[in-house]
């Protein structure tokens, strides 16, 4: 019953921004670390960033520096806000979510379907 819904992907030219949001909802009792995560066409799946519920994050190299990504707790909800977007940044980018849907379940790690975030001229 848990559910991840990803907006904000799109077409957008080299040097443009996009801001994508990921909102979890359905049984969660307990909702841990959540990021983000990306693979283009060939490519291996590759961690972009990741953010705990203390908003303390992580980044990729490769996108340090040109984006942040930030939650809102009441919401169940992070964003991953891309700014001086590269041809290189074209991928899927899938939301993920470490949560636990009761007091006595397990910690599981649950993926959204993915967006998609093409970056040309």
């Amino acid at each position: 019953q848990v559910q991840l819904v990803e907006s904000g992907g799109g077409s957008v030219q080299p040097g443009g921004s996009l801001r994508l949001s990921c909102a979890a909802s359905g049984s969660i009792f307990v909702l841990g670390v959540m990021g983000w995560y990306r693979q283009a066409p060939g490519k291996q799946r590759e961690f972009v960033a990741s953010i705990f519920s203390t908003g303390s994050t992580d980044y990729a190299d490769s996108v340090k520096g040109r984006f942040t990504i930030s939650r809102d707790n009441a919401k169940n909800t992070i964003y991953l806000q891309m700014n001086s977007l590269k041809p290189e940044d074209t991928a899927v980018y899938y939301c993920n979510a470490d949560l636990k849907t009761t007091l006595h379940s397990s910690y599981q790690v649950y993926w959204a379907e993915g967006t998609l975030v093409t970056v040309s001229s």
